[in-house]
């Protein structure tokens, strides 16, 4: 455990001291975001542009991570334990690419389709069966979708063939 804090805390202090644009806290056991990188981010937040905290043991987003990096564009939570997103994930209106493959979403999570700038969805590995391909035609910038090893039913499938100008790997 003093060794994962110990990760982080360099990980963080990396960021603070060369000004980075990425937070890389992925593969640190993470079960919760610690408050206290919101802290110590809180002068260089404007700048973070990615967060990566794949393959942690979250098993949700705490609302301060979309509060706080307001210029986020992209958002990797593979490998995680999460099945739902905070309704502060609206705030994400620079967000361009999320990874939420091989999770625990057992429906698609709608509020991704209010994010008008977001190009790039990862669901791969999920639970989930319906996809609202409606409402992901009807996203402007959307180029990607990812929904691989999902339990898709035949309506679905069908449906995500008609998508345009979305590439979509199911």
């Amino acid at each position: 455990m003093a060794e994962a804090v110990a990760n982080v805390a360099r990980r963080v202090n990396v960021i603070v001291e060369d000004g980075g644009d990425t937070l890389d806290l992925s593969n640190c056991k993470l079960i919760t975001f610690p408050d206290g990188v919101f802290r110590v981010l809180k002068s260089v937040s404007d700048n973070i542009r990615v967060v990566l905290l794949a393959e942690n043991e979250l098993k949700s987003i705490s609302s301060k991570l979309f509060l706080n990096f307001t210029q986020l564009r992209e958002l990797d939570l593979r490998g995680n334990i999460i099945s739902k997103l905070p309704d502060a994930f609206l705030e994400m209106e620079h967000l361009t690419s999320i990874n939420l493959a091989y999770n625990r979403f057992s429906i698609f999570p709608d509020k991704l389709t209010e994010i008008a700038t977001l190009e790039r969805i990862n669901l791969e590995g999920n639970s989930i069966t319906e996809i609202p391909v409606e409402k992901l035609s009807n996203m402007p910038a959307m180029k990607w979708l990812n929904v691989k090893s999902n339990p898709l039913d035949s309506n679905t499938q069908s449906a995500l063939q008609s998508l345009n100008n979305v590439e979509t790997e199911s």
